[in-house]
């Protein structure tokens, strides 16, 4: 069963090459579905089946390696295309088929009314985004992992842009391909670090020489954890390179959906987990990773409370969410990080979707303060995105987002790299992330439908492809924290007793606070920001009003509002000073020798331009001239 794993990955990847080579010809829309939609769900069914096989009669050592050939053999570097399949790896592949394969169908019916050209043109960049997603989580060496780390970089870049008439879509596309690429750029440095003392970059190999070679603390292996940090942090959104992820919702929604439920934003999660060993011998980055994970989850809920676009709240609150696994990862709670990873797939995956459908029948509108008194017109969207926010929100027993938060929540606080502060940024998230995201529920489908929506009523009912999708991730979001039920409960965890083959568990201290007490706080911080949500929005929405138009308050929501003015910063310190050098260096000297070529090149073009005179007597003597010198130089010689 394991020799199947090859198909995973390759099975988008042959469902992209189709759909390229089929797209100028305009293949009907059903051919497209059937093949992009398809391609992925076989993906999906080949990774079920081999998890059952995993689960039941798992390989020696947990781990299997399927090498297809050498890719690069030089000298003494060598690394082979190999597919690695262990418990991390699996969980994530899991992830990444199911829910993907959950998108595409969706896709099928929300992106009907593209043309034939453009419908083939998003499948088979879709496609592309989930095979080299699979690429990079199965891989058994960096620079493959790296293969697929671009790969998810560039699809994010043509699927952010797909509407690219528009400018302010490409500009959106631009800004995320050119910010990740600052990360990418110290991934890449921390590559030829490791490889330079290392002499490897074939994974388990780099992870027993780094111990062997590395003792704890070393210089070496804090700059490469920090290096392979600023590509994580890159990819992931969090602090500093968090701008591009807003700006991404310029795509179509099933993109948002699949890039920050299923792929592009979770892969640095996934790069810091599988190198984890790097990190806990550089116990002062996994301090960093903690601190950036806690400050970001708590600026970007603060951003989330201010927004009008539905689909800015929601990238917000991925970022917030990715917050909570790095700060997971950094208090050395891998297996919680990975259980909330897997719970956020399923949620966020179904609140993009939700809006999906809300956004469509309001004639692609995001605007919250347009829409209202939803939850009677689209019932369905409405009580399954009612299940994703409870999942989002954590509310207590009800939803699976309750058991993953809360796992991090309580790690912050009893790990022996936790601590009271950075618990208290994950309590002071809870409460932020029960206010935006109902907030957001109370805007959108309570009270009273306002003019907007009465005035743009459905040319079409969702279908089934959107329908069901809706439910399964439903369900999902309700059932999914039966994966890790807290000692209170029972105690039940099946998913880090499965990842203790590859994660190491959590190095607690005593603490005078039980795990129970720590849920029913978050679990009240969660139910007052949803109190709280209630009371300004459905109580006293003029006192909201009046509230925000004081100008101090006003002045600090658009401050919130905009990022907290990350992106001015970034226009300030690098933006600016860049495009002044590039200004003061467009004459220098490197710029002489094509300068030079490029003038002797018009010269010469000019000159020959010169005899084209269309007079065939001259060209009759310029023939014989050229032959009478050419015999000359040849007697002369």
């Amino acid at each position: 069963m394991f020799g199947l794993l090859i198909i995973v990955p390759v099975a988008p990847l042959v469902g992209f090459l189709i759909l390229a080579l089929m797209s100028s010809h305009h293949p009907s829309r059903r051919v497209v579905a059937a093949i992009g939609v398809g391609s992925v769900a076989i993906s999906a069914v080949v990774t079920l089946l081999i998890a059952v096989a995993f689960i039941l009669s798992p390989p020696p050592g947990h781990v299997y390696l399927q090498t297809l050939w050498t890719w690069i053999h030089a000298a003494h570097f060598s690394v082979s295309i190999t597919m690695q399949l262990d418990a991390l790896s699996l969980a994530w592949m899991l992830i990444i088929t199911f829910v993907g394969a959950l998108i595409h169908l969706y896709s099928s019916e929300f992106m009907q009314d593209e043309d034939d050209w453009n419908y083939a043109r998003f499948f088979s960049y879709m496609n592309l985004f989930v095979g080299m997603m699979l690429i990079l989580v199965l891989a058994d060496n960096l620079l493959l992992l790296y293969l697929g780390w671009e790969g998810v970089g560039l699809c994010s870049y043509l699927l952010i842009g797909f509407w690219y008439q528009d400018p302010k879509n490409d500009r959106a596309a631009r800004k995320a391909f050119i910010v990740t690429r600052i990360g990418d750029t110290a991934l890449l440095l921390g590559l030829f670090l490791l490889f330079d003392n290392l002499g490897t970059l074939h994974i388990q190999t780099l992870m027993a020489r780094a111990v062997d070679q590395w003792p704890t603390g070393s210089s070496l292996a804090v700059t490469v954890a920090i290096l392979l940090l600023g590509g994580a942090v890159g990819k992931s959104a969090q602090l500093p390179l968090q701008i591009w992820l807003p700006d991404a919702m310029a795509g179509p929604t099933p993109v948002s959906a699949l890039i920050h439920a299923a792929t592009m934003v979770t892969a640095g999660v996934y790069l810091i987990v599988r190198t984890h060993v790097l990190y806990m011998l550089a116990p002062s980055v996994m301090a960093v990773v903690a601190v950036v994970g806690a400050v970001t989850l708590v600026l970007a809920a603060f951003s989330a409370v201010t927004q009008w676009d539905i689909k800015r709240v929601l990238a917000y609150s991925t970022i917030s969410q990715i917050g909570y696994m790095f700060l997971a990862m950094g208090v050395g709670a891998w297996s919680a990080a990975v259980f909330h990873f897997m719970v956020h797939a399923f949620f966020k995956a179904l609140l993009f979707l939700g809006a999906g459908v809300v956004i469509a029948r309001l004639d692609h509108d995001h605007d919250m303060f347009k829409m209202g008194g939803l939850r009677k017109e689209l019932p369905l969207t409405f009580w399954t995105f009612l299940l994703g926010a409870n999942a989002l929100a954590a509310l207590p027993l009800i939803s699976a987002g309750f058991y993953s938060k809360d796992a991090i929540i309580w790690d912050a606080w009893s790990s022996a790299h936790g601590g009271p502060w950075l618990w208290a940024a994950a309590l002071l998230g809870a409460l932020l992330t029960g206010v935006y995201t109902f907030r957001m529920v109370f805007l959108t489908f309570f009270g009273d439908p306002r003019p907007f929506v009465r005035e743009h009523s459905p040319m079409t009912k969702p279908g089934i492809r959107v329908h069901l999708p809706l439910v399964i991730l439903a369900v999902l979001s309700v059932i999914g924290g039966l994966l890790g039920l807290p000692k209170w409960m029972g105690g039940f965890h099946p998913l880090s007793d499965f990842l203790a083959h590859v994660l190491p568990p959590v190095a607690r201290v005593s603490t005078n606070i039980s795990e129970g007490a720590m849920e029913i706080l978050s679990a009240l911080a969660a139910l007052i920001g949803l109190g709280l949500a209630y009371v300004l929005v459905m109580r006293l929405p003029s006192f909201l009003r009046r509230l925000t138009a004081m100008p101090a308050v006003a002045a600090l929501h658009r401050f919130l509002f905009v990022g907290w003015g990350f992106d001015w910063l970034d226009n300030q310190l690098f933006i600016k000073p860049f495009l002044w050098l590039a200004r003061i260096q467009k004459n220098d000297l490197v710029d002489l020798a094509p300068a030079l070529v490029e003038r002797v090149n018009v010269a010469a073009s000019t000159v020959l331009g010169a005899t084209q005179t269309g007079q065939l007597r001259w060209y009759a003597l310029s023939i014989v001239a050229g032959a009478v010198l050419i015999l000359t130089g040849v007697i002369i010689l």
